[in-house]
């Protein structure tokens, strides 16, 4: 996935209302950038830090500046980490095109936000992808961002309470039930992490709706991304831990 054009350097000041952030320019003017990211982005939001901003074309944009990427030092060199959830859904599609994760490859078509699960007040989820062809059954395939890396090699997911994440297990596990095969891919934006775990802290109910999915047959993937400031692709896959 290839940033439209050149991200722009800027220092964080702070970010507040969960989806604003307060950022200096590099000619000293301070903007408002929108923050794509309803999480705790814990480690994510020292003031002072260097982040970078992409600029939208779009006049009728109330906030042209998204911010995208920030540098973390976890211990080692700095490294970039992308803060944008809208993103790994479209480094995902690249990758299932291109065949990079070899569980999910091989599917005749590749369908996108298709309808799925319980109806709820009128309202049902849209699973992330769906993988199918005629000589096994579909895939339903559910895609978590993740940015959050507490200890030192190891990125965990969530970084703050998700009902809506507990929901999507549980229809997964439903979706198993059925006779089909579904996938839990965890894209960690994070090229230094060597393993994925469940912040159980934070979300307990999170950790045991994962745990009763994967013995429902949920399966669960982990994957880092490799970062830079041209691009975010898909990078390799890392071992879960209980």
């Amino acid at each position: 996935m290839r940033f439209a054009n050149d991200l722009i350097p800027a220092t964080l000041i702070r970010r507040y209302k969960r989806f604003l952030a307060d950022v200096e320019l590099g000619d000293g003017t301070i903007i408002t950038a929108h923050v794509a990211n309803p999480g705790a982005m814990t480690g994510l939001q020292a003031e002072g830090a260097r982040v970078w901003l992409s600029k939208s074309p779009s006049a009728a944009r109330k906030l042209p500046y998204s911010w995208e990427l920030i540098e973390v030092d976890f211990g080692g060199a700095p490294e970039l980490v992308g803060v944008n959830t809208m993103h790994p859904n479209p480094i995902v599609a690249e990758a299932l095109a291109a065949g990079v994760i070899p569980e999910l490859d091989g599917y005749a078509t590749i369908r996108r936000e298709v309808k799925y699960g319980r109806i709820i007040n009128g309202k049902g989820s849209r699973v992330d992808f769906l993988l199918e062809d005629a000589a096994r059954p579909p895939c339903y395939v559910e895609v978590k961002n993740v940015h959050l890396m507490r200890r030192e090699d190891v990125a965990e997911f969530p970084d703050s309470v998700t009902a809506r994440g507990t929901k999507h297990l549980d229809e997964l596990a439903e979706m198993v039930a059925s006779g089909a095969r579904a996938v839990m891919l965890f894209v960690i934006q994070i090229g230094s992490a060597r393993a994925f775990a469940l912040a159980r802290d934070i979300d307990p109910a999170y950790g045991r709706a994962f745990d009763k999915a994967h013995a429902a047959g949920v399966e669960a993937l982990a994957w880092t991304c490799k970062l830079t400031r041209q691009e975010i692709t898909l990078g390799q896959s890392v071992p879960i831990k209980p």
